[in-house]
């Protein structure tokens, strides 16, 4: 079965030094990627492998992914901004 790549530097490539920045000075920031990272490879171990999992269960855990990634995604916009603004 085909499995989608869903990590951080192929979801925002352009925001690759940012995430770098922030997952260097933010704990909560880098436990917030790590706890992305880890439901990822769940999610795609799940569907690579083809496991059986309740759909109900596989669908929470992409949902919760994504809600993840918009928060990440929003603290990078964020921290976008401060940056602009300090230069």
């Amino acid at each position: 079965m085909h499995v989608d790549h869903h990590d951080l530097y192929t979801e925002f490539p352009d925001m690759r030094d940012a995430i770098d920045a922030m997952k260097a000075h933010y704990p909560y920031f880098a436990a917030m990627v790590a706890r992305y990272d880890r439901l990822t490879g769940k999610v795609e171990d799940l569907e690579e492998h083809d496991m059986p999992v309740a759909d109900f269960t596989l669908e929470d855990m992409k949902k919760a992914r994504v809600k993840l990634k918009d928060d990440i995604y929003h603290y990078l916009q964020a921290f976008r901004v401060g940056q602009k603004h300090a230069a």
